[in-house]
């Protein structure tokens, strides 16, 4: 295959942070001016998120405060996928766990994407499901808020009012209105 004009260089990395959540290394590379250094990347575990949208032509969203953004917003259910473990899996379990609402039937796999490639690895994995049966309270204490089923004719609203929390939210559905136009 030939070589990309502007294709960086990799000779190894060295981690210097490792845990079940995040990794960060230093990754020596050269540049495509051919200057070489090591260039910090951090390592996000694989998320798979789960887009329930009804006959309503609502999504199961959850709005939840996120502390490190010092944000309120609406978020789509989903989670780490653990080792192992197939993405659509992990995405209807986080979905269960989150908001008491098991997802229905086979999913379809919408998107899969990497939100900032330019210094981080962090897959995400979206899978759509057009029914889910509520089950029960919400299992996943740490994952608190309110579950509401939102119109998607709300989205552009609230991505605008910046409500929609974290590129898995947003990409996906964007992504799922686009599609359905198209």
């Amino acid at each position: 295959m030939a070589e990309e004009r502007g294709s960086w260089e990799t000779f190894g990395e060295r981690l210097v942070y490792d845990n079940k959540w995040v990794k960060v290394g230093l990754t020596d590379v050269r540049a495509p001016n051919g200057e070489r250094w090591d260039y910090h990347v951090v390592h996000l575990a694989r998320i798979a998120i789960a887009l329930i949208v009804n006959d309503r032509d609502e999504a199961l969203m959850l709005w939840r405060y996120r502390f490190a953004t010092e944000q309120w917003g609406y978020e789509l259910l989903g989670g780490m996928v653990n080792d192992g473990e197939d993405a659509a899996i992990t995405a209807a379990r986080e979905a269960a766990e989150e908001s008491g609402w098991e997802p229905v039937g086979e999913p379809k796999h919408l998107i899969s994407f990497e939100p900032l490639p330019g210094q981080v690895t962090a897959p995400i994995d979206v899978y759509l499901w057009r029914e889910a049966r509520h089950v029960g309270d919400p299992t996943d204490t740490e994952e608190v808020g309110r579950i509401e089923w939102v119109p998607l004719s709300r989205v552009t609203e609230l991505a605008q009012r910046q409500q929609l929390l974290g590129s898995g939210t947003l990409v996906s559905l964007l992504y799922y209105m686009a599609k359905r136009r198209g």
